[in-house]
C-alpha cells in the first residue's frame, strides 16, 4: 500500500510514544521509508535506539549534534507526508502559534509536504478550549488530523484523547496517498444534503435521551462529495467531531424536530440526500423546566413518549428528481428490516450496518455495510475505514 513513499514520523511527549515501534514496524512493512524524529521529551517514553532498529535509520532529535547538522529543510522537502504521532498538546500549540525549539518543530516549519497529526493526551486536555482552538488554527493550516479515540487513557479514566491505534494511523496514510495519487472524478451530483450524529431529545435541563452515534460516517461522506466538488449541506447533531472542508455548508442542531426543519428547508434544491443520522424516534411528551428531583420512597418514574417526525419518510413522499439514500442500524434480520425500511419509507437506497458486526457501527473509525436497492442484489462492502466507506457508497449510487 505505500511502497516507496518517504514518511517522516515525528514522535513528540506522549505516554503514547510506546505505540510507536509498532506503527514503525506496519508501516515499513507495507514498503514505506520511515525517518524518525524525536523531542526530547519524547525520549522519556520511548527509547530512540527501538524507533533507530524498527525504521533501520538513525533518529533525530536535535538540530545538530557534536559533528553534523541534521538538515530540516532538506528533511521537509524530502518527505512524502510528515506524520506527527503522537501529537502531544504541548507540541500541538507549538505549532498553532509558529514556535520553533526542538527539531521536530524545525522539520515542521519546513515541511513542503503535507502534514497528518494524530493528537494525545488527556481527556480533559482534549477537550479544554485552548486545545480546541489550537486543532482548528492548525487544520485551516491545510493540516489533516487523525482524531483521537475513545478508551482506556494515562489517567486511567475512560474518554477521548488516546491516540488512534497504530493499524488506524497506517490506514488513514494508505486512504491519504490513494487520494492523493488519483483525483477524485466529478461527481453526476451537483448538491447534496447529508445527516450524521446522534439526536438529543430533553428530558429537563440537564438530561436527555440520545444515542451513541459519533457522526463519523455522515462527516466522511459529506467530505468525500465535497472533494468530488459536490457543494453539500450537512445537518450535524451533537457531536464533538469537526469538520473543517470548503464545500460543505454545516448546519448544527440538536433533536430530531430541528433536524426534520432544516432538512425540509433545503430539501428541494437537492439533488443527492443521505440520511446517515441516528435519529431519536422518540422525545418526551413534556420537558422539565427545572431538573427533575428523586422522589423519597419512589422506586419508578414514568416518562410519556411521542413519535418524532420521520424526516426519511417525509422526504420519499416529497421526493421529485431527488436519488436518497437512508441508513438502517440493525441487530437481528438485518437484510429483513433494511428492505421493509427501503420500501416503507420510498427510499432508492438503503446503508444497512450491523452491531453484530466487529469494528462497524457507533463511534468506531471503521465499518462494513451493504447496500440494499429495489433492481439489484445486496452490495457488500467489507470492513475498512468510514472514509473508504464512504467512497464505495457514492461509487455505488452514482453508478447503480
Amino acid at each position: 500500500m505505500l511502497t516507496n513513499k518517504k514518511i517522516i514520523l515525528a514522535v513528540t511527549g506522549s505516554i503514547a510514544a510506546y505505540k510507536t515501534p509498532e506503527l514503525v514496524r506496519q508501516l515499513v512493512k507495507q514498503g514505506a521509508e520511515v525517518q524518525v524524529l524525536m523531542t526530547p521529551a519524547a525520549a522519556d517514553f520511548v527509547s530512540p535506539l527501538a524507533l533507530s532498529t524498527v525504521s533501520k535509520k538513525p533518529v533525530f532529535n536535535s538540530v545538530s549534534n557534536n559533528d553534523q547538522w541534521h538538515n530540516h529543510v532538506h528533511l521537509g522537502r524530502w518527505a512524502d507526508v510528515l506524520l506527527i504521532a503522537p501529537c502531544s498538546a504541548n507540541t500541538l500549540a507549538k505549532m498553532a502559534n509558529g514556535l520553533c525549539d526542538n527539531m521536530v518543530q524545525a522539520v515542521y516549519l519546513s515541511a513542503t509536504c503535507p502534514v497528518l497529526i494524530a493528537p494525545a493526551m488527556d481527556e480533559d486536555m482534549w477537550l479544554h478550549p485552548a486545545t480546541e482552538a489550537n486543532v482548528k488554527k492548525v487544520a485551516a493550516y491545510g493540516n489533516q488530523i487523525i482524531a483521537p479515540e475513545h478508551g482506556e487513557l494515562a489517567s486511567g479514566i475512560i474518554g477521548a484523547g488516546r491516540m488512534a491505534d497504530p493499524e488506524h494511523i497506517v490506514q488513514f496514510i494508505a486512504d491519504f496517498f490513494k487520494k492523493k495519487d488519483t483525483p477524485p472524478a466529478p461527481s453526476k451530483f451537483k448538491k447534496a444534503l447529508i445527516t450524521a450524529g446522534p439526536t438529543y431529545e430533553k428530558l429537563d435541563p440537564v438530561r436527555f435521551i440520545g444515542n451513541y452515534s459519533s457522526g463519523k460516517m455522515g462527516i466522511a461522506l459529506a467530505k468525500t462529495l465535497a472533494e468530488q466538488g459536490v457543494a453539500v449541506t450537512l445537518v450535524l447533531g451533537p457531536t464533538k467531531e469537526e469538520v473543517l472542508l470548503p464545500n460543505i455548508t454545516l448546519l448544527r442542531v440538536e433533536s430530531a424536530q430541528e433536524m426534520f426543519d432544516q432538512c425540509n428547508a433545503v430539501f428541494e434544491d437537492i439533488d443527492l440526500v443521505i440520511m446517515s443520522a441516528a435519529v431519536a424516534d422518540f422525545r418526551p411528551a413534556t420537558q422539565a423546566k427545572e431538573k427533575i428531583k428523586k422522589t423519597d420512597g419512589a422506586e419508578h418514574i414514568t416518562i410519556e413518549l411521542v413519535k418524532n417526525p420521520d424526516i426519511l419518510a417525509t422526504l420519499g413522499k416529497k421526493k421529485t428528481h431527488q436519488v436518497l439514500v437512508g441508513f438502517a442500524l440493525e441487530t437481528n434480520n438485518e437484510l429483513a428490516h433494511a428492505q421493509a425500511k427501503l420500501d416503507k419509507k420510498n427510499a432508492d437506497f438503503i446503508v444497512l450496518n450491523s452491531l453484530n458486526d466487529k469494528g462497524a457501527g457507533f463511534g468506531t473509525d471503521t465499518n462494513k455495510v451493504t447496500i440494499i436497492s429495489h433492481n439489484n442484489q445486496p452490495y457488500e462492502v467489507p470492513l475498512q475505514s468510514k472514509t473508504a466507506i464512504a467512497l464505495a457508497i457514492i461509487n455505488y449510487i452514482s453508478n447503480a
